[in-house]
């Protein structure tokens, strides 16, 4: 049997699920109401995450999107309408498809400016995200690179069964855990610029590297230098 039907074997079995089923619909609500809220601040014109600095790596970043006129109304609408579109039964395919680049970026980018604020929402809105399209897989099998694809062989109407998904849960367990142990990660042994001064000199507080860490919060907070540089330079006066 080859590695797709045995996959696809599974995909039925969970697809038949009452347990996921009902996953599926938390999934969908969640990710709507984490998009129809920032995407009205957007479309409203007002700054989103108005309580950061200016000048933190992640403020700069908000405030010349915030700047980009037309363009930052777009993502509003971009990601209201995807949330809409995921609360339709008959659009989820698609609002899911609409979802995943825009949380995907906002995955990268939280990572790479180091934001406290989404850390770990952003990678559990991705996987969620991710979970959607495994679900939709019947549907989106025609746009993937398999050869003579089939469709799905789902019983219509779909009989489902309460019985507890244990290798689902097993695998939404092991990511889950994944994506708890990647911030915990980032958060206890990289250098973080918090939102504020005062937080991100809590973090360098009962060690031998405070005087380092205050210079390179006043780097981030007060000069308003970019993160990389304020890496190198703590990076340097914490090896003196």
């Amino acid at each position: 049997m080859s590695w797709l039907s045995k996959f696809e074997r599974f995909y039925i079995e969970v697809k038949q699920n009452r347990w996921v089923l009902w996953f599926s619909y938390f999934n969908r609500v969640a990710l709507a109401a984490g998009f129809i809220p920032a995407g009205f601040v957007k479309i409203f014109d007002e700054r989103f995450a108005s309580g950061l600095s200016m000048i933190h790596p992640m403020g700069t970043y908000l405030t010349a999107f915030w700047n980009t006129g037309y363009y930052y109304t777009f993502v509003g609408v971009a990601q209201v309408v995807a949330a809409i579109l995921l609360l339709i039964p008959r659009t989820v395919t698609l609002g899911t498809l609409l979802y995943f680049p825009i949380i995907l970026n906002i995955f990268i980018l939280s990572y790479a400016v180091r934001f406290d604020g989404s850390l770990l929402t952003s990678p559990l809105m991705t996987l969620s995200c991710i979970f959607l399209l495994f679900w939709n897989y019947d549907r989106l099998k025609f746009i993937l690179p398999i050869r003579d694809p089939q469709p799905v062989n789902l019983p219509k109407p779909i009989i489902y069964t309460n019985r507890f998904p244990l290798k689902f849960f097993f695998i939404s367990a092991v990511s889950f855990v994944l994506v708890i142990a990647l911030v915990f990660t980032t958060n206890s042994f990289l250098v973080m610029p918090r939102n504020t001064t005062s937080y991100c000199n809590e973090q360098f507080e009962g060690t031998n590297r405070s005087a380092a860490g205050a210079a390179f919060c006043d780097c981030v907070h007060n000069q308003g230098q970019p993160l990389d540089t304020c890496l190198e330079e703590y990076e340097m006066a914490a090896d003196d």
